[in-house]
């Protein structure tokens, strides 16, 4: 039961955080003055793990199939 908490906790504090680095921390960035943000570099993608989601995804399921599987093993 205490593993469990401190899973939750841990989630919740991950989740937190993750929503807030998305409009730019505690506290929300002003926008600058002209009403717009401005263009940032040339267009290409923002990071070269973009193309991987779906392989990570996949790699992300089997490991916890294969973290299961090993803790029931080792319970019985």
């Amino acid at each position: 039961m205490k593993n469990i908490n401190k899973l939750f906790t841990l989630i919740f504090v991950f989740s937190v955080t993750l929503f807030y680095s998305q409009n730019g921390g505690i506290p929300p960035q002003p926008v600058p003055p002209g009403g717009g943000t401005g263009g940032v570099g040339t267009g290409a993608q923002a990071s070269p793990i973009d193309m991987y989601v779906y392989l990570l995804a996949a790699a992300a399921v089997m490991m916890i199939f294969y973290y299961v599987k090993k803790s029931k093993l080792q319970k019985i």
